[in-house]
């Protein structure tokens, strides 16, 4: 029965009897395990102590395991497999592993983050399956919370996430501008006070998008109640109707490769000029799964490449 099995019998220990029942050797056992030749001989003499049953004898400086340890050796193959087993099936039960990885992310980090996140995670686990969900900053985080995702990549505010439960990656750091249609004439080409268009409509994402707090935040400091004529839940609807003259916006700088001829950019004035930090989020219980340290890995060869072309 399990109340019977002594404290001093580890899995570890499991582990070094069995390579040395393979090795034959404590010195070879050490050196396949990365361990002393010390700490061998301790988790062997310390195993055979929780068992309290001899299970080797010395014959001049080689340990010999006796008939008792070639039996225990049986089950120990069978106990390790077993757990093993079991490890797995509970991670899946709990959404983990099992070849597939559910990733959360703003819809504006689908133009050019995301698939390059994808094709690198490609290369480093082929097998690896990638669920995607776009959606808000707070719904995101909301799901990674709830486990319902593995990480997200968001916005992040310096000390919004607590180091103890998130582990961050950060990206790079985006700036908001003001978006115009393309054929709008701007008298000023240089940084635009956000206080001169307090008597136009604007278009605006819903509350819990990382853009909305940080156009709350601009027109807070430009001391003015924007006119919002419509709100929208995802950032091409916004951009679209843009576009089409509904109303100006306040977008992050990274949709301008792509709209760059179909809207206008405006430079906000230094008081209003809001950043984000984008960054890949996951649980800090979860920093040694392997499909989130390959995607950590990803996230700051992808965050170099944006430092090495700036330069």
């Amino acid at each position: 029965m399990s109340d019977n099995i002594n404290q001093e019998i580890t899995f570890r220990k499991l582990s070094v009897f069995m390579m040395f029942m393979s090795k034959g050797n404590i010195a070879r056992t050490a050196e396949a395990l990365e361990l002393s030749s010390v700490s061998v001989h301790r988790a062997l003499h310390t195993l055979e102590e929780g068992i309290d049953c001899p299970l080797f004898i010395h014959k001049g400086r080689n340990l010999v395991p006796l008939p008792a340890a070639w039996t225990l050796l049986e089950y120990c193959r069978d106990v390790t497999t077993l757990m093993g087993k079991g490890i797995e099936e509970a991670r899946k039960v709990a959404g983990i592993g099992g070849g597939r990885l559910r990733l959360g992310t703003l819809y504006s980090l689908t133009l050019e983050t995301i698939p390059r996140l994808i094709m690198g995670m490609k290369l480093r686990r082929p097998t690896l399956e990638l669920d995607l969900t776009m959606g808000s900053n707070q719904m995101l985080l909301n799901m990674l919370e709830d486990e319902a995702l593995d990480a997200i990549l968001i916005a992040t505010d310096e000390g919004e996430l607590s180091e103890a439960h998130f582990d961050v990656i950060p990206l790079f750091e985006d700036r908001i501008f003001l978006a115009a249609p393309a054929g709008e004439t701007q008298q000023e080409t240089g940084p635009v006070d956000l206080r001169e268009f307090a008597d136009r409509d604007f278009v605006s994402l819903a509350e819990g998008f990382a853009t909305y707090a940080g156009s709350q935040e601009a027109f807070q400091i430009a001391r003015f109640e924007p006119r919002i004529v419509t709100q929208v839940n995802d950032i091409f609807s916004m951009i679209s109707l843009v576009q089409a003259g509904v109303g100006l916006a306040l977008i992050p700088g990274r949709m301008k490769k792509v709209y760059e001829n179909n809207i206008q950019l405006l430079t906000l004035a230094e008081p209003y000029q809001m950043r984000q930090q984008i960054s890949i989020v996951y649980s800090h219980r979860r920093e040694r799964d392997n499909d989130l340290l390959a995607l950590a890995a990803e996230g700051r060869m992808y965050a170099r490449s944006l430092t090495d072309s700036a330069v």
